[in-house]
C-alpha cells in the first residue's frame, strides 16, 4: 500500500502535455531565466520545468512511471540507471551541431561509452562552504580544507547547531568514506557500516540535512558550514557581497578528495516533443550560452567554446574548475546494482532515524 500510494503522489506531479511547450526536469539553479527567454524566443515555444534535488529523487520518479518530461539533466552514475531501466532515447547527434563545442576530456565517460545517450551539460563539486570569518575567529579555519569540518566531533564542537550537510545518502556517504581514507564508490559493507558510524557520531552536532536552503542559510549567517554544490557555494558567495555581509563565504576542495559531478542532457524515450529537446540541447550548447550558465550559476563547463567568455574569478576558482593536480582526487560516482542499492538505503534509513 505504501508504495502504491508513493507511485501515485509522484504520478501527481507529472507535468500534463501541452502543443509546443518542452518540459525540462533539471537540478534546481540549473538555468538562469534569461537563458530560458532566450530559447523560448528562439524555437517559439515555452519552456516548463521542475526541479529535483537529488539523483535519486528523478529516477523514483522515473521509475515510478512518470511521463510527460521531455529532457533529465542526470549525473553520470544516473545517466546509467536510466539507460538501465530503459528510459533514455538514443541520441541523433545530426540535431546538435553544436555537440562540437564539447570538451573531448568530459566526452565517453563510463557511464556512456561513445555518448550515445547523453552529452555532458555542466560539472559541479561536492564541497564545503563556510563563513570563513567565524571560522577564523573560533579557531578552525585550518580545518576547512578537510571533510573533518564536518566530521570530527572535536571540530564539530565549536559550531554545535550551525552545520547543515546534503540530504543525499550517495554524497554524504561518498564524503564519509573519503574522510576515511576510502574510494567515494566503495561498497565493501564494512566501509558502508564505518561510514555510519562517522556519520552518526557528527549527526548530533549537525543542524539539518537538506538540499535546497543551504545557500540562503549560509549566506545570511543562520549556519556556518554546509555541504553542497560548488555553483551553489559560488551563488553564496556573490550573495553575501550584494548584501554586505559583516562576514566572507568560502568554499574549496578538501584534502581528502571530492566527488565532481558531470551532469548530462538525456532525452526521454517517451518524450512528447523531441524536436524541441534537440534545439534546446543544441542552444545551450553554444559557447556564449554554456558560459551565461556558468557566470549566472556558478556551474563548471565542459563546453571548450565556453571558456573565452567565462568570468575570470569563477575560472580560476579550483572547485569550480578543477586542476589537473586536482583530478586524481576527484570522484565520479558509479551506479549500484539493486542488492547495493537496498543496502545502501538500509543504511540510509538508520542514519535519518536515529
Amino acid at each position: 500500500m505504501k508504495k502504491l500510494l508513493l507511485s501515485l503522489a509522484l504520478l501527481a506531479s507529472v507535468p500534463a502535455f501541452a502543443a509546443d511547450t518542452l518540459h525540462l526536469y533539471n537540478w534546481n539553479n540549473y538555468l538562469s531565466a534569461d537563458a530560458a527567454k532566450r530559447f523560448e524566443a528562439q524555437c517559439k515555444c515555452k519552456l516548463v520545468q521542475d526541479y529535483y534535488g537529488d539523483n535519486e529523487e528523478m529516477l523514483a520518479k522515473m521509475a515510478a512511471g512518470a511521463k510527460g518530461y521531455d529532457i533529465v539533466v542526470p549525473t553520470g552514475y544516473a545517466v546509467q540507471a536510466l539507460m538501465g531501466q530503459g528510459k533514455a532515447e538514443k541520441l541523433d547527434k545530426s540535431k546538435i551541431a553544436n555537440a562540437k563545442n564539447l570538451n573531448p576530456a568530459y566526452l565517453n565517460a563510463f557511464f556512456d561509452k561513445g555518448n550515445q545517450y547523453s552529452l555532458p551539460y555542466a560539472l559541479t563539486t561536492t564541497v564545503l562552504g563556510y563563513n570563513e570569518t567565524a571560522l577564523k575567529k573560533l579557531g578552525i579555519a585550518d580545518k576547512a580544507n578537510s571533510w573533518a569540518l564536518i566530521f570530527d566531533p572535536a571540530v564539530l564542537a565549536k559550531i554545535k547547531g550551525k552545520v547543515i550537510v546534503l540530504d543525499s545518502q550517495r554524497e554524504l556517504v561518498a564524503a564519509a568514506l573519503m574522510y576515511l581514507g576510502k574510494p567515494a564508490n566503495s561498497t565493501n559493507p564494512a566501509d558502508w557500516k564505518a561510514a555510519r558510524d562517522v556519520i552518526l557520531k557528527a549527526k548530533p552536532y549537525w543542524a539539518t540535512f537538506n538540499n535546497q536552503s543551504y545557500i540562503k542559510e549560509l549566506t545570511v549567517g543562520n549556519m556556518l558550514v554546509a555541504m553542497g554544490y560548488s555553483n551553489d557555494m559560488v551563488q553564496a558567495r556573490e550573495d553575501a557581497k550584494k548584501a554586505k555581509r559583516p562576514f566572507v563565504v568560502s568554499f574549496g576542495l578538501q584534502k581528502e578528495g571530492n566527488t565532481m559531478s558531470v551532469d548530462n542532457f538525456v532525452v526521454l524515450k517517451d518524450a512528447p516533443r523531441k524536436d524541441l529537446a534537440y534545439q534546446f540541447i543544441n542552444f545551450m550548447l553554444d559557447g556564449k550560452n554554456g558560459a551565461e550558465l556558468t557566470n549566472s550559476m556558478g556551474t563548471g563547463s565542459p563546453n571548450a567554446a565556453s571558456m573565452a567568455f567565462v568570468n575570470k574569478e569563477i575560472a580560476k576558482s579550483t572547485a569550480v574548475f578543477p586542476t589537473k593536480a586536482d583530478m586524481p582526487r576527484l570522484q565520479q560516482l558509479q551506479d549500484l546494482n539493486s542488492r547495493q542499492r537496498r543496502e545502501l538505503n538500509r543504511l540510509w534509513a538508520e542514519i535519518k532515524l536515529k
